[in-house]
């Protein structure tokens, strides 16, 4: 009989209401969703799925993870865990696919990092994650007209100077999305009480938006959600070929210390 391995999504503080949340809900490849509790531990509950051995172990995910359409699936139902649970309580969102061997596990590592989820969730209360991209768009074609061939260029020279006004274009849109980055750090820091630096995106479809150049997440209490989105997202404003991207709100991914993996695939005691 193939086993079962245990996924876990988030970690919360249960005030008795989060039962509720999860009655119905399912998680990755429709698995439903439960808690685990540390009872002794102020509240403090995972939530988790059971899941396929044979399709979550270690060496099955060194295959899955390399499969975009399986990972974009996997994602999409573990982000809506995690945003089930933040409308009703501060949570902390695990990495996508950590996987324990069983609850017991689970358990355990609730009770030995108890203080510090607790901690975590008493800083991050009443406060939502919010991300910025900062993007380079192509210049477009009639920005960059070629030259009149009345103007008496040869083919050459012609092709030249087209070349040299969509470089000028290209280097005038970076111009623009220093000053735009600028401009959301400063609009940003009125409201946001903490920042994370994250790689630019590159290939896939972000490329598709342009050239990713900033890829922040800020974290800004509840009660400046709206005015942070607002402000940042007028940044661009009068810089072509710069947009600026706001998404959110989200639970705060960014700003979770997440507890590190048990590899499923090693036995305890």
């Amino acid at each position: 009989m193939t086993g079962s391995l245990t996924y876990a999504y988030a970690v919360a503080r249960d005030d008795g209401s989060l039962r509720e949340v999860v009655s119905g809900l399912v998680g990755v490849v429709g698995a439903p969703v439960g808690l685990v509790r540390a009872e002794a531990c102020e509240g403090l509950v995972a939530a988790v799925s059971q899941v396929p051995e044979q399709d979550f172990d270690e060496a099955a995910l060194r295959v899955r993870l390399e499969d975009l359409d399986w990972l974009e699936a996997t994602a999409r139902a573990h982000h809506r865990v995690v945003d089930a649970l933040a409308a009703r309580t501060t949570v902390l969102p695990l990495r996508l696919v950590t996987m324990y061997r069983d609850e017991e596990r689970v358990r355990a590592m609730l009770v030995t990092r108890c203080g510090a989820f607790v901690s975590r969730l008493e800083d991050l209360a009443a406060q939502v994650e919010w991300g910025v991209k900062i993007y380079v768009e192509e210049p477009a074609a009639e920005a960059t007209p070629a030259p009149d061939p009345g103007a008496g260029l040869s083919p050459g020279r012609a092709y030249l100077s087209h070349r040299r006004a969509q470089r000028h274009a290209r280097e005038a849109s970076y111009r623009h999305a220093d000053e735009a980055a600028g401009r959301v750090e400063s609009a940003a820091s009125a409201y946001a009480v903490d920042r994370v630096r994250h790689r630019a995106q590159q290939g896939g479809p972000a490329s598709e938006r342009g050239e990713n150049l900033v890829n922040d997440a800020y974290l800004v209490p509840l009660r400046h959600a709206e005015d942070f989105r607002a402000d940042v997202a007028r940044s661009a404003n009068g810089l072509p070929g710069v947009r600026v991207e706001v998404t959110g709100p989200w639970a705060p991914y960014s700003f979770a210390a997440p507890a590190a993996p048990e590899p499923p695939g090693r036995s305890g005691p």
